[in-house]
């Protein structure tokens, strides 16, 4: 016996594949044409750079009758908000930077980086589990609180040195 397929889509989908059609419209008025070189940042310039910078525009150039009937390449100028006092080490690495950006777009579309000095927007950063103790430290801790009668506070503080113990240093 055959499954009949059905015509209706699953409703539920990942939202990945909804943020693009969401954000691109918006991004376009900015003169991106997708958000990739937003979303990637990161990726594309490295963590320390993208730390002190952020995207703001793309900067196509007016159209020319000449230019474009001589089939010149109009590339567009990449405006970056960068932190004031990163905006000299960012002017030197632009070369790099407009390299990586075209080849993470797989076209010259960059030929040109304008820096705004600004305070730049901080995404929060993932933080991470803390590790487990070891038993020698939670045993210290156990017996350091042993002596104390309320049975949720013993505990607490004894998480507590636990933690304390484990990230002291060894040379002690």
């Amino acid at each position: 016996m055959r499954k009949q397929q059905s015509n209706k889509s699953a409703w539920s989908r990942p939202l990945a594949d909804l943020v693009g059609a969401v954000i691109d419209p918006v991004l376009a008025r900015q003169g991106f044409g997708q958000s990739d070189l937003i979303l990637y940042w990161d990726d594309i310039v490295g963590e320390r750079l993208a730390a002190m910078s952020q995207p703001i525009k793309l900067q196509w150039p007016a159209r020319d009758r000449h230019a474009a009937a001589s089939g010149a390449d109009a590339s567009a100028t990449l405006i970056v908000r960068v932190e004031t006092g990163f905006a000299l080490e960012l002017q030197h690495l632009s070369g790099a930077v407009i390299e990586r950006v075209n080849a993470h777009l797989g076209w010259r579309c960059v030929s040109r980086l304008t820096l705004k000095q600004g305070p730049v927007e901080r995404r929060a950063a993932a933080r991470r589990a803390p590790s487990a103790p070891d038993s020698i430290a939670a045993q210290t801790a156990e017996n350091l609180v042993s002596n104390i009668t309320d049975e949720g506070l013993r505990l607490a503080l004894a998480r507590l040195g636990a933690h304390a113990l484990s990230r002291r240093p060894r040379g002690d």
